[in-house]
């Protein structure tokens, strides 16, 4: 089995356009985030539990289950600022005579694939308890197969007026 799982986190957003070496290449950020981060995120940057998006049987997963949509909830566990979400796998090999597992996640010891940052455009100020609304839309990438277009649409659901935030992002993994 396969598990995908999303979290958030309040890792720094990335301001180094703002003032390479003196110059403004602040008009670059948007392409340069277009594309997701693969890097180690620490466990005390996550924000929220994390919550499983998807689920696949190994045996049994087709190509057409890699495009997928899904509607998921967030809840922020502290106070504190959120700029991007943060996505890992969990893997069960259970089909052998010693089933194995482990997870790429930032609860767990390192591994090579790391975790894969997803920079939000807005820097969201939750409370302890307030809900993130999130849908994640995946696909292949018509032109090549084994890139990816993803878009991550975010909701944050406060009664408060001045923290109120929303909006969609756009994803190019190759």
């Amino acid at each position: 089995m396969f598990a995908r799982r999303l979290a958030l986190t309040d890792i720094p957003h990335p301001t180094v356009w703002d003032n390479v070496y003196g110059f403004d290449y602040s008009p670059l950020k948007e392409t340069a985030l277009s594309e997701p981060l693969v890097d180690t995120v620490e466990m005390n940057a996550v924000v929220t539990d994390p919550t499983p998006v998807l689920t696949l049987d190994l045996y049994k997963v087709t190509p057409a289950d890699l495009a997928f949509s899904c509607p998921f909830d967030l809840v922020a566990q502290r106070d504190d600022y959120i700029h991007a979400l943060v996505a890992w796998f969990d893997i069960e090999f259970a089909a052998c005579h010693k089933p194995v597992r482990f997870s790429t996640g930032p609860h767990t010891k390192y591994t090579h694939w790391k975790q894969t940052v997803f920079y939000l455009k807005d820097m969201l100020t939750v409370q302890k308890g307030e809900k993130v609304e999130c849908s994640l839309h995946n696909r292949p990438n018509e032109k090549n197969k084994r890139d990816l277009d993803i878009k991550i649409e975010y909701r944050l659901d406060t009664a408060d007026p001045n923290r109120q935030a929303e909006g969609t992002c756009l994803y190019k993994m190759c």
